[in-house]
C-alpha cells in the first residue's frame, strides 16, 4: 500500500466523479494499484477549464481511500478507482509556498519545478509528506458544540496525530460533524430555501446540513451532495414534500405541503447557492432525490 496523488478538475476529460470514482488511462495502473486500501490527496491544477485557463487553485482540496480498482468496460486501457471515505479539506494546501514545496519530488534542485513530475496525473507521495498535507489541511479541533471529547476545551486543542486523525475520519461521528462544518460554511450560515440566517446566543447556527442523496442511499459527505436548510425546510425534503431541480429551482409537491409553509420560501423559488460553483449541488445527486423521493 501507498499514499499517492490524483489530480482532478471539473473540466476533466475523463469520467471523474471523484467522490465514488476516479476515471485514469493505463499509464497510471501501477501507481493506483499500490493506493488501493491506502488514503490518496485530490489535487486540483492550474488548468481547470481550458488550454489557456489559470483558474484553478494548484492546490490539495481532499482526500479519500482507493477501495478497489476495475477496468473501464466502455474505453479500452482505462480504469476506475472506487473510492471510499471521500473528505474534504477545511483549508486547501497550495503544493508550494515559502517553506518550500510539499511534494519533494516536484522540486529540482535548482529549487524550481519538475514540469515532467507535475505533469503525471497519479504520483505516489512519501508517508511523511502525504501527513504534513493533512495536517495542514484538516481541522483537528471542531467548534465548541461539535466537540467529540467533553472534556477538551476550545482553548487546548489536541495535538496532531497522524494516526488519531485518520481513524476519526472514518468514524460516523466525526464524519457527521465535518459534513456539518462545511456546508454550512459554504452556503455562509443561511438557509437556501428559505434565506434564513440565525445564530444562537452561543454562536451556534441554526441552519442544518442535509445530504441530498441521504448516506443509507450511498450519498458521499461532500458539500455537492448537501445543501444547507432550517429545521421545517429540512422535514420538507427529507419526506419528499420538496426537492429541486438541475438549473437549482425549487420543487414543491402537490401532496401534502401545510398550509402556510410555502410563504417561508424566497419568491423566486430558486435557491440560494454557494459563491463557489464548486460547492453547488450537483446534478447526479438532486436527480437522486427527484427520482427516488419527490412525491409527484
Amino acid at each position: 500500500m501507498a499514499n499517492a496523488v490524483f489530480t482532478a478538475s471539473e473540466s476533466s476529460a475523463y469520467d471523474d466523479q471523484i467522490e465514488a470514482h476516479y476515471h485514469f488511462p493505463n499509464t497510471y495502473l501501477r501507481q493506483a494499484e499500490l493506493a488501493i486500501d491506502d488514503w490518496i490527496l485530490y489535487y486540483e491544477p492550474r488548468r481547470t477549464t481550458g488550454p489557456h485557463s489559470t483558474t484553478g487553485r494548484q492546490a490539495y482540496f481532499a482526500m479519500a481511500q482507493v477501495a478497489s480498482i476495475a477496468p473501464d468496460p466502455n474505453k479500452a486501457g482505462h480504469h476506475y478507482a472506487r473510492i471510499r471515505h471521500y473528505t474534504e479539506f477545511d483549508h486547501p494546501v497550495a503544493f508550494k509556498d515559502e517553506t518550500g514545496y510539499r511534494e519533494s519530488m516536484l522540486q529540482r534542485e535548482d529549487g524550481k519545478t519538475k514540469k515532467g513530475a507535475f505533469g503525471r496525473s497519479v504520483r505516489i507521495l512519501p508517508a511523511a509528506e502525504f501527513h504534513e498535507i493533512v495536517r495542514r489541511g484538516v481541522l483537528v479541533g471542531l467548534e465548541p458544540w461539535e466537540d467529540l471529547q467533553s472534556d477538551r476545551t476550545a482553548e487546548d486543542p489536541p495535538a496532531y496525530s497522524p494516526r488519531e486523525v485518520l481513524q476519526q475520519l472514518v468514524s460516523r461521528k466525526v464524519r457527521d460533524a465535518n459534513f456539518r462544518r462545511h456546508v454550512r460554511n459554504a452556503y455562509n450560515n443561511t438557509c437556501a430555501v428559505t434565506g434564513l440566517h440565525l445564530i444562537n446566543g452561543g454562536g451556534r447556527p441554526e441552519v442544518q446540513a442535509a445530504h441530498i442523496r441521504s448516506v443509507e442511499q450511498d450519498g458521499p459527505d461532500t458539500v455537492r451532495n448537501g445543501i444547507a436548510l432550517t429545521g421545517t425546510a429540512h422535514w420538507l425534503f427529507d419526506r419528499g414534500l420538496m426537492s429541486f431541480s438541475d438549473d437549482y429551482q425549487i420543487l414543491l409537491s402537490p401532496h401534502g405541503v401545510p398550509d402556510g409553509l410555502e410563504k417561508l420560501i424566497l419568491p423566486t423559488r430558486s435557491l440560494l447557492l454557494p459563491a463557489e460553483a464548486l460547492q453547488r449541488p450537483h446534478s447526479s445527486y438532486l436527480a437522486w432525490h427527484r427520482h427516488n423521493c419527490f412525491k409527484y
